[in-house]
């Protein structure tokens, strides 16, 4: 048997049913088409997706900026250059609207970011009936926002509310709730923070339930307390959803409307509930003054873009 051999004849001729692929342009070309294809239906919700968000974010973006520098008197635009803005600085109103708006963000901090988080905490000690729990915290999300409020203004009524009645049983004096300057913010934000807190609390409980339990049975081999496994394992173990959620909470309190709108009706007791984007409803629906609307609303967006970049370089830096 001889041995094989290397042939330097012709190569073999390809199998039948083969079709060489085209080099060149026409292929590349034809790869693309075949790549379109198969992905045809991701591809038509993709482009549905930045239709909608082109629509209903970029372009209300873009036409704030040109409005903020626009006028328009009888139904004609003209150019304003920085009147607008000049109109919002001057006006006395600008200045209470932020001293409310910072007010207002500081105190739900306090309360809208501290409670939820202890709620989880407690939560999270439950063994049974935890679903039942979830779903009476989460309750209130689910209301529609009005008949959350409108349900506050009643407890909040100083005649026949529920907790000038609760202050009668205690043997407390009676409060105006809404219509006193000092009492107006506060109340704000126990409505706010009731309404809200729900959402905040699942995600904190859904962190810490995948805590690993070796740390807290770590941390009590050591002889450490409620308070101290809280400060040494469960803060330090949700820190980015703790960073996150705070990030996102005050971008969300410094645009409150809804609240100081139903139960003050905008403006409040000597205006002290008057926030920045209840200013920018009075502008554009009140005083028909659409481009001081858009200039303070171009502000306000500036606020929390640069306080937002400086969140996320400090974000940055703490985790390198």
């Amino acid at each position: 048997m001889s041995a094989p051999t290397l042939s330097t004849g012709k190569a073999s001729a390809p199998p039948p049913g083969h079709h060489p692929r085209p080099t060149g342009p026409d292929s590349a070309r034809e790869e693309f088409v075949r790549a379109l294809r198969r992905n045809i239906s991701a591809h038509g919700f993709l482009i549905g997706a930045v239709l909608c968000f082109s629509f209903f974010s970029w372009y209300p973006m873009v036409r704030e900026f040109l409005l903020a520098f626009q006028k328009t008197e009888d139904g004609t635009t003209t150019w304003a250059g920085w009147s607008n803005l000049s109109y919002v600085f001057n006006d006395p109103a600008f200045w209470q609207a932020w001293r409310n708006t910072l007010l207002f963000t500081v105190l739900a901090l306090v309360l809208g970011f501290a409670v939820p988080f202890v709620v989880a905490v407690v939560l999270n000690e439950f063994r049974h009936a935890q679903g039942y729990l979830r779903l009476l915290v989460y309750l209130p999300v689910m209301l529609p926002p009005v008949a959350s409020v409108l349900l506050f203004k009643y407890f909040y009524d100083p005649g026949y509310g529920l907790f000038n009645r609760i202050l009668e049983f205690l043997h407390l004096p009676a409060q105006q709730w809404l219509q006193d300057p000092d009492t107006s913010m506060l109340s704000v934000v126990i409505a706010s923070t009731w309404m809200n807190m729900g959402g905040a609390t699942l995600i904190y409980l859904a962190a810490l339930q995948g805590i690993p339990g070796e740390l807290y049975e770590a941390a009590e081999l050591d002889g450490a307390g409620l308070l101290r496994k809280i400060w040494h394992v469960t803060i330090p173990q949700t820190r980015l959803i703790l960073s996150l959620l705070l990030l996102m909470q005050i971008i969300a309190t410094m645009q409150v409307f809804t609240e100081p709108f139903l139960l003050t009706n905008g403006a409040g007791p000597e205006g002290s509930t008057t926030t920045v984007v209840y200013l920018i409803y009075q502008y554009a629906f009140n005083f028909n003054n659409y481009g001081g609307a858009a200039a303070l609303g171009l502000l306000l967006l500036v606020v929390l873009a640069g306080f937002s970049a400086v969140y996320v370089r400090l974000s940055r830096s703490s985790e390198d």
